[in-house]
């Protein structure tokens, strides 16, 4: 039996326990590189590199936004459309402690806490995406359905 080359995160428990096949991909991770550098160091379009988001609300509840490489967030638009008042990025501490991730490495799957995930909708018009597998560097490609059939995310319209 071939000893698996990647690291076994929350992340990846959870695609095995719920049987979704995944493609491993394990780079030098850049300070600060974010999904540009993801996109480089895979040869792939950086609109398929899907970036894991984790925002504050006023409520003080953390929100995971799930958003293409080469796309930001309106945190306004999406606030209104969630229904909250205002989104801010999550201080790291924070959002490590909630989503059991480091920043960098933070994964929408495994996560320590149960919250609520939104997607930017036309993630799911490619057949496949790229996405962290829950450490810095990894990286894996999945379906788009099996990531909305994991997440259940709210389908958002976002983008900027």
């Amino acid at each position: 039996m071939k000893k698996e080359t990647y690291p076994i995160t929350m992340a990846i428990r959870q695609l095995k326990q719920n049987k979704v096949d995944f493609e491993p991909f394990i780079y030098d991770y850049v300070e600060k590189g974010g999904a540009k550098q993801t996109a480089i160091e895979l040869n792939v379009d950086i609109h398929l590199v899907i970036k894991t988001i984790v925002l504050e609300a006023d409520d003080k509840s953390l929100i995971v936004c799930l958003m293409h490489g080469d796309k930001e967030v309106s945190t306004k638009e999406l606030a209104r459309q969630i229904k909250f008042k205002t989104l801010a990025a999550a201080e790291q501490s924070k959002a490590n402690k909630f989503t059991g991730y480091d920043f960098g490495g933070t994964s929408p799957f495994g996560l320590k806490s149960n919250l609520k995930i939104c997607a930017e909708s036309t993630i799911f018009d490619n057949e496949f995406i790229y996405i962290n597998g829950g450490k810095r560097g990894f990286i894996i490609k999945i379906k788009s359905v099996d990531l909305k059939k994991i997440t259940e995310p709210i389908f958002v319209n976002v983008a900027i």
